[in-house]
């Protein structure tokens, strides 16, 4: 099943392992995936003399990770190709104590002291982009903490499981059996939750508040730009981000960087993390913002999890997310056909009849996408014309199975209590209100800055970006902000850049003029 090259690559990757690992398998050989299990386990299998399989005839297809016979508390059912085949390898890896994406110390403390028997299940599609970051968090915190166990579940080979939790987006969290998470997630979210629902162990130790001469709050373009600029001025940064790449990591391809003809999302993601690597900065990710004091000149940034970090120069670039329609209806049947993302959930509605509302380029790229699944993609927008490239519009009119409708406003998503039955939309023109019945609805209308945290500090706008000069100070001395959460126009990732780069320049000029205390 893997290729000769595959094997190679995967042999590397474990011949560094120092305890003995079996995969210790509970499977039907009349499943109809059986054989695909089979094959794929005998390959990773075959690539260390570490790894071995133990097999036990039972129903359906299930898999756990052993390690020198103890369970990690990492299981997979279904069989885990596609994206989630990172997943597999990477349980191997952390469980030997080995991985780039260990935390660091404090979260591995937060994980750590995370207190009950927590049993999550997490539903995937092996097409999601955004899975694999779910199952190999949760995985990994298995392997740290004893009473958490872990368990992968493919959708399309436990359908009718599925059908009867009426998921109808992936990836879905439960926890002991409760739906705690829909959708992308990162590790430190996932953690605050987990924080929230089950508590933390009593700790007599306090954490010491860190002192830089630079935080950047976000660990995008423009974040990672002002990291460096502010470390090669030689001063003692630190980056405190949910993750590094930010909302840049959910986007497939990208051909307008210039100089870059074409890379993705992923790609660019790990060379923002590899060009900050090469400099002392300190990357601290899964770390997400409660509050922000001022004291006697000094920015405190106080960390969800109880981490406290002062500095006189604050770069806020902590990027946007996808806006909601903030209509009845919306929230509730979010992960029941109220999707965001067209790559990840698109798969669950193969001729069916979708909506996305927004015709930006988001929204037609996502038009694009889903009528090679959908059997109808009706594009609402609120315009009176389409806002995407014109590349893209012409490329939306020649698919036969597009419907564009224009003056549109959508009041209101339509239920019956399961799952999205249709959109009520008004036309602006005429007033006239209509319920259009479908069987999914993707929402693809632009980003919301993420500054709700900053609101009480700094000037915002009526669209909640924060406010800046030219030179990307705010109205509060020695707090820059730049990139997607600021009031800089066209959202774009080189003019991120280079924004990050100008707050990092501003911050070392006021730091040398000597207005920063």
């Amino acid at each position: 099943m893997l290729d000769t090259s595959l094997k190679t690559q995967v042999t590397e990757i474990f011949s560094t392992l120092e305890n003995d690992y079996c995969l210790d398998i509970y499977a039907s050989k009349h499943h109809e995936s059986y054989t695909e299990l089979m094959h794929l386990l005998e390959d990773v299998a075959s690539c260390s003399d570490k790894i071995t399989l133990k097999e036990t005839e039972s129903d359906g297809l299930l898999f756990h990770v052993l390690k020198n016979n103890a369970p990690t508390g990492i299981s997979f059912r279904g069989v885990p190709n596609g994206h989630e085949f990172t997943s597999l390898l990477l349980a191997v890896l952390n469980s030997d104590g080995k991985g780039k994406n260990f935390p660091d110390e404090y979260i591995i403390k937060r994980i750590k002291g995370l207190k009950g028997s927590i049993r999550l299940t997490t539903y995937v599609s092996l097409t999601c982009t955004n899975c694999p970051d779910i199952v190999q968090a949760f995985n990994l915190m298995a392997i740290l903490n004893p009473v958490i166990s872990h368990e992968m579940v493919d959708g399309a080979i436990n359908q009718e499981e599925v059908d009867a939790l009426k998921l109808q987006g992936v990836p879905a969290v439960f926890a002991d059996g409760e739906l705690i998470h829909v959708g992308r997630g990162e590790l430190g979210e996932l953690l605050t939750k987990l924080e929230t629902r089950y508590g933390m162990a009593d700790t007599a130790e306090e954490t010491p508040q860190r002192a830089y001469d630079v935080i950047v709050l976000g660990g995008g373009p423009a974040g990672s730009a002002a990291a460096i600029y502010s470390a090669r001025k030689g001063l003692k940064v630190a980056v405190l981000a949910e993750r590094i790449g930010g909302q840049v990591k959910e986007t497939v391809g990208i051909e307008n960087l210039i100089a870059t003809p074409q890379t993705t999302g992923e790609a660019l993601a790990n060379n923002l993390k590899r060009h900050m690597e090469a400099y002392p900065i300190d990357l601290l990710e899964h770390r997400s913002v409660a509050r922000v004091e001022l004291v006697d000149g000094q920015k405190v940034i106080h960390v969800n999890g109880g981490e406290v970090f002062t500095t006189p120069a604050l770069i806020i670039a902590t990027g946007a997310s996808w806006r909601k329609l903030n209509v009845p209806g919306e929230s509730e049947y979010i992960g029941r056909r109220v999707a965001f993302c067209p790559h990840c959930d698109g798969p669950f509605y193969q001729s069916k009849h979708v909506a996305v509302v927004g015709g930006g380029n988001s929204g037609i790229e996502a038009a694009i996408d889903l009528a090679g699944i959908c059997s109808k993609v009706t594009v609402l927008e609120f315009m009176d014309e389409l806002k995407a490239d014109k590349v893209l519009q012409e490329k939306a009119q020649s698919l036969p199975n597009i419907e564009i409708i224009l003056s549109v406003q959508t009041t209101e998503v339509v239920g019956n209590g399961e799952k999205v039955t249709g959109i009520k939309v008004k036309e602006r023109k005429t007033g006239q209100e209509y319920v259009k019945e479908l069987d999914g609805i993707f929402v693809q209308i632009g980003l919301s800055p993420n500054s709700t945290v900053f609101k009480d500090i700094v000037q915002t706008n009526r669209l909640g970006e924060i406010e800046v000069d030219v030179h990307c100070r705010t109205n509060i001395p020695g707090i820059y902000a730049a990139g997607d959460v600021a009031t800089t126009p066209y959202k774009q990732i080189i003019i991120a850049m280079g924004e990050g780069a100008k707050a990092a320049l501003s911050a070392f000029d006021d730091r040398i003029r000597g207005s920063l205390q």
